[in-house]
């Protein structure tokens, strides 16, 4: 079984204080995907090049302290791309590709972080570029390759996704566009959302992220933010999936599926 987990670390810095080498060495994925690094090559230099045997391949913004994504992994690629030839967000850190082709079969694992609009309407509006722009670079890849996306996607898909679906209709995260566009990527553009594949009718046992406001954690008013998203070949290895709420390095749960998959 390959295990592939996927978290937002909300700075690394930060995540490793609080355990999450830990539970690596103890939990033992052969990949993780991660996102918001909050860190710059310097950081990581020395420090955060490997996390409990696995080699770390990194995108980072160019802005200190933001964004930033990254793939930790036990196999090494035959090449790693970052970036998916968008200035504007590609300057962000937002997209790391590690490849693993053989002369038979060409399979990518991609850590991704899409842009949050909570904090106002321009980002909102930067946001939709973000999807705009990523729509088509995934059909482009879909034509070519076999991959598995893993990151934090900001959306919350269906009523399913998230506690409070009613009173947040109008915020960043469920607006029907966003939605909507999710919606497309899925049956027109024929990804999958793997954990809906195993899971298809969870709720309040699926949310990945929970606001630090109030006692939303505590209460268990979260939302589903975290995604496998895959080719169909892939999806279909799908075998086990598990949210570890349990486990707090950050805002976001880690959330690992097993792949029958050997790299």
């Amino acid at each position: 079984m390959f295990k592939l987990t996927s978290l937002n670390l909300n700075g690394i810095r930060s995540a490793t204080t609080k355990g999450l080498e830990t539970w690596l060495a103890a939990h033992q994925p052969d990949c993780i995907c991660v996102q918001e690094v909050k860190a710059q090559a310097q950081d990581v230099a020395g420090r955060f090049e490997e996390l409990a045997g696995l080699r770390g391949h990194f995108h980072f913004a160019q802005k200190k302290g933001y964004s930033g994504v990254g793939v930790y992994t036990r196999h090494e690629p035959s090449d790693v791309v970052t970036g998916f030839q968008c200035e504007e967000f590609d300057a962000e850190g937002r997209y790391t590709e590690l490849r693993f082709d053989t002369p038979s079969r060409k399979l990518s694992l991609i850590s991704a972080y899409f842009p949050s609009g909570s904090s106002g309407p321009e980002r909102q509006e930067a946001k939709y570029r973000f999807l705009a722009a990523f729509h088509p670079h995934l059909m482009a890849l879909k034509g070519q390759r076999e991959f598995i996306l893993c990151g934090d996607v900001n959306i919350a898909h269906q009523q399913a996704d998230l506690k409070n679906w009613r009173s947040n209709q109008k915020n960043s995260g469920f607006l029907p566009e966003e939605r909507a566009w999710m919606t497309t990527l899925l049956t027109d553009g024929g990804l999958v959302d793997v954990y809906r594949r195993l899971q298809p009718d969870t709720t309040d046992a699926c949310y990945t992220w929970w606001s630090n406001r109030g006692q939303a954690y505590a209460n268990n008013v979260g939302w589903r933010l975290d995604y496998h998203l895959a080719t169909p070949a892939l999806a279909a290895l799908a075998r086990t999936e598990h949210i570890y709420k349990d486990v707090k390095f950050s805002d976001h749960a880690p959330i690992t599926i097993g792949y029958d998959l050997s790299l």
